[in-house]
């Protein structure tokens, strides 16, 4: 395993997958991609979790998904001090958390990335990046727009009124009548309001970086694959990065290249660091890793989306058997007070069970959930090494809610769905609110209370090695890791801040970004 390649690429996730991709255009480069999880090289081979979302089983979810997976790390996380660890899905497996995820393709706001721009990143503003959101896409209802593609490798598409669950069509209705604008494309630059979400699932397939991007590239012969291979650490010559240490079926080795991607993702990519004396010097001293770079941001700016479901018994007519798709309709809006355009995401979550979010073979169908999303918050968390030994995920201390514009916002959220619930059509489809409980709702207090104890994740941590020049700056505006040759970060780590949206697509444009400087000679 002791080989020499141009470049080394640690994750095949949503920019993984492309930069590799990318870059083995160029027949003179040879690329080495590494993964910790299974490849399945090709499209009939993918169980049919990973291959589909919906349609087979009720539990397809959930064994691509959640806790019993085996497509994912298992990682678990602080939220607040009132809530117990939750569970933080990441897939594990060539594709990333792409191959495994809800398949929402919703880009941020124009603003979410002039401001990356702002902060000293050439080259990231929004009209920097349309070019690659539109290269990445084939969006089966809008290519025909000048800010979308129709010959990209992932396709998209958005479910049609016809096509919509009972709920989420009455979710529709209700907004609608709340006063709320129509929305038909949620990726328009300057939409806002309720409608059909835009899913890299299209032909009941999930539209993963792996099928989309390194299966046509697969019989190129300066690109290869490795994959059950864990990344330890980064191997250095001083601040020269020359490789990685690995472990490939438990087998230690190391691989050696002339420049080192990490692309693990906003958990692997500083945890790799960190391991490797790349982070805040006190705390590798307390951990007993030599520093090789003192950089105090690795780790820290932990972002998040947290958001917090109304569970709702349906009656027994309205029950659905769990194999219908559970995303299709979102409603984007300011929160009051707020300065920032469409911070908040309110979805419809069909098929609730008495065994919570996630399914099994035996979950019996309760109803559907209502979620409010906190999708630009002002509170950040951290990532902290809890061993030096490569396989104990680190610390992740999400640290929902700590700015109390945070708690304000969420909990308005849920005072808007209460409001919506009193709309005939959903009235109509619901035989209990199971939680919040009325005392629950009574005071601010009370309310503020159960959000706090029930936050969870939305499964878009970003911003763990932030990309700027400021003193938690991790990396340049190339994904170049300050203080350090040879070593580049590119994935949701290194947004600033994250975007309003969820996280697949704007990482997957880090991934086309990057990739082009590369070419470039940046």
């Amino acid at each position: 395993m002791d080989n020499h390649y141009d470049v080394i690429i640690a994750g095949a996730g949503a920019a993984g997958a492309i930069i590799a991709s990318r870059l083995t255009e160029d027949a003179d480069r040879s690329v080495l991609v590494l993964d910790a999880g299974p490849d399945f090289p090709n499209l009939e081979s993918l169980p049919e979790e990973i291959r589909y979302a919906y349609g087979r089983d009720r539990n397809l979810w959930d064994r691509a998904f959640g806790a019993g997976t085996m497509f994912g790390w298992g990682y678990r996380a602080r939220a607040t001090d009132h809530a117990p660890n939750i569970f933080v899905p990441r897939g594990k497996i060539v594709g990333g958390s792409s191959a495994v995820n809800a398949q929402i393709f919703l880009r941020g706001m124009p603003e979410d990335y002039d401001s990356w721009a702002q902060a000293g990143s050439d080259g990231w503003s929004h009209q920097d990046l349309l070019p690659f959101f539109c290269m990445n896409e084939t969006d089966l209802d809008y290519g025909d727009k000048a800010y979308h593609g129709d010959a990209g490798p992932i396709r998209a598409r958005r479910f049609k009124h016809a096509e919509l669950n009972t709920e989420h069509r009455a979710f529709y209705a209700a907004a609608r009548d709340a006063g709320y604008a129509d929305c038909p494309d949620h990726n328009a630059p300057d939409t806002t309001g309720v409608g059909p979400l835009p899913l890299n699932n299209a032909e009941g397939i999930r539209w993963s970086t792996a099928i989309g991007y390194l299966n046509p590239a697969r019989s190129r012969p300066n690109l290869t694959i490795q994959a059950n291979t864990h990344v330890c650490r980064v191997l250095f010559d001083g601040k020269k990065a020359t490789g990685l240490q690995v472990e490939q079926n438990g087998t230690p080795g190391e691989v050696h290249g002339g420049e080192i991607l990490l692309c693990g993702g906003s958990i692997g990519s500083p945890h790799v660091l960190l391991l490797s004396g790349v982070g805040p010097a006190a705390h590798l001293e307390e951990m007993g890793v030599p520093t090789v770079c003192d950089l105090p941001g690795v780790g820290q700016n932990l972002r998040e989306h947290p958001q917090i479901g109304v569970t709702l018994r349906a009656k027994e007519q309205y029950l659905t058997e769990g194999t219908e798709p559970r995303l299709q309709m979102g409603l984007r809006y300011t929160a009051t007070g707020s300065s920032l355009r469409n911070d908040m995401l309110i979805i419809p979550a069909s098929f609730a069970t008495e065994e919570g979010y996630y399914t099994t073979a035996h979950s019996k169908p309760l109803g559907f959930y209502l979620v409010g999303s906190l999708y630009l918050a002002a509170s950040a968390g951290d990532l902290t090494l809890a061993s030096i030994d490569p396989h104990q995920q680190p610390i992740l201390n999400y640290n929902y809610l700590d700015d109390p514009f945070d708690a304000q916002r969420l909990r308005e959220s849920i005072r808007i769905i209460i409001d919506l619930l009193e709309h005939e059509g959903l009235k109509e489809l619901v035989a209990e609110r199971l939680a919040p409980t009325d005392a629950q709702l009574a005071t601010d207090a009370a309310l503020d209370e159960w959000i706090r104890t029930n936050v969870t994740t939305s499964h878009h941590v970003s911003s763990t090695c932030k990309m700027g020049t400021d003193p938690l700056a991790v990396v340049d505006g190339y994904g170049k890791v300050h203080g350090l040759e040879n070593l580049r970060v590119a994935d949701a780590a290194i947004m600033p801040d994250c975007v309003r949206a969820n996280t697949n697509i704007t990482s997957m444009v880090i991934g086309e970004r990057i990739a082009d400087f590369m070419r470039r000679g940046h």
